[in-house]
């Protein structure tokens, strides 16, 4: 008797634990159904929300067209700090695109917010969210006028990214006019270069863009005329690409349209390209940068300092455009999270957009202005991407080690800056 009641013990035990494990069981079950439950209803009121309720989201009375309206008739400056131009040029641009580059609106939206609304993104950098909240459209909304604005501002790239005379007859008015250059320098017809604009690029394909200050960058090589206008632009290319490398994938390809200059004209070049057919550069290890000149009480010395001085005066005008192009356009300092192919995009319309404005008629900028009235002054966005953001001096760009490399009429060239070295030196005598 006693043996079997032990062992009656034992089982009834053993039931009593499958019992509560099983209890255990259930209870943690059905806590996970309610949690499933609760996130089930969660995504439902989520998707119900979004896509079935018809509650507007953008209740606000300051419409996007309201502010615009408001821009219109107020005062000038507030116009030009949001939308980087006047008023005058606004409206001229806002034709021209409808009219011949196929900007339209939408059936809630008309041309002129949705050329707003491009421009106030390009020049402020803003998110499509900040941005739906300031004209009162969802970010879907935005994004799909904002590429509408920017498919418009391609299309006028195509046209006014070129020189106005195709041919070069005339002597630039920057240099006739001017009796530091003329008539040295009536032959040169513009000014190469190149700069980096920061760039969005997956982690797997980085380290081609990293330049030699740790950031990922895009090299954009771009021609300028002497009225601070690009002429041609080649962006895309990684950080770490040298100058000379891109100017001569440029100048060989024949789908480029790259402008070359007639027998006898030339680019202005730094030591980072070669001497060769069509380019002048500097005299090698002699001082160049006019802040080198500028420091100190130490004079020009000999006959291949003076030339580089006024080569490198004259040169300035793609730096101060530049100067000018970033600071206008924040969106180039800290690209957003678009495609690389939008971000290239996005550098070959604000440079466009630069073109029309310094263009315009009205003559009426106050980026341009300071840099006509003081041609040393070069705005501090241009040495973006460099250390500390500080002009150099005596370093050359990023990607401006100077070239030991000749190319075809190097002599030709060389010839070239010894004559004018030589009229240049009687000059100053």
């Amino acid at each position: 008797m006693s043996a079997v009641n032990v062992d009656d013990d034992v089982n009834i035990d053993d039931d009593e634990e499958l019992v509560i494990q099983h209890c255990a069981t259930r209870q943690q079950d059905c806590a996970q159904f309610v949690t499933l439950l609760r996130s089930s209803v969660c995504v439902i009121n989520d998707y119900v929300s979004l896509f079935c309720d018809k509650t507007p989201c953008m209740t606000s009375s300051q419409t996007g067209q309201r502010w615009l309206r408001e821009l219109f008739v107020g005062h000038p400056r507030r116009f030009h700090n949001m939308f980087r131009m006047t008023k005058v040029i606004f409206f001229d641009f806002l034709a021209l695109l409808e009219q011949e580059h196929g900007l339209k609106g939408t059936q809630r939206t008309p041309a002129s917010e949705v050329l707003a609304i491009t421009i106030y993104i390009l020049g402020h950098n803003e998110t499509f969210r900040k941005s739906g909240e300031r004209f009162q459209h969802s970010t879907e909304t935005l994004s799909r006028l904002f590429m509408i604005g920017l498919q418009a501002l391609t299309n006028l790239s195509m046209h006014n990214i070129a020189p106005t005379d195709r041919h070069f007859r005339s002597i630039p008015g920057h240099i006739q006019n001017d009796e530091r250059y003329m008539p040295f320098f009536k032959d040169c017809i513009g000014a190469i270069d190149g700069t980096h604009v920061d760039a969005r690029i997956p982690v797997e394909n980085q380290v081609p863009y990293i330049g030699r200050h740790g950031s990922t960058t895009q090299n954009v090589m771009a021609v300028c005329d002497f009225n601070m206008c690009f002429t041609y632009v080649v962006p895309g290319w990684e950080g770490s690409a040298h100058d000379t490398r891109i100017y001569h994938r440029a100048v060989r390809d024949p789908q480029s349209k790259f402008p070359f200059p007639p027998e006898g004209k030339y680019y202005l070049v730094d030591a980072g390209y070669p001497m060769e057919k069509g380019l002048l550069k500097p005299y090698p290890e002699t001082r160049y940068h006019l802040p080198d000149f500028a420091r100190g009480n130490r004079p020009i010395e000999g006959r291949r300092e003076i030339f580089n001085k006024a080569h490198s005066s004259l040169r300035s005008v793609i730096e101060r455009s530049f100067g000018v192009w970033k600071k206008k356009w924040a969106i180039l300092s800290k690209m957003p999270q678009f495609e690389f192919s939008k971000q290239c995009v996005i550098v070959v319309v604000t440079m466009s957009l630069h073109n029309f404005i310094r263009r315009h008629p009205s003559r009426s900028d106050p980026e341009f202005d300071v840099c006509d009235e003081n041609e040393s002054f070069i705005h501090p966005e241009a040495y973006e991407l460099r250390p500390n953001n500080r002009p150099r001096t005596m370093d050359p760009n990023p990607n401006s080690a100077p070239s030991s490399f000749e190319g075809t009429g190097a002599t030709q060239m060389t010839n070239i800056r010894e004559y004018i070295t030589d009229q240049l030196t009687q000059y100053h005598r």
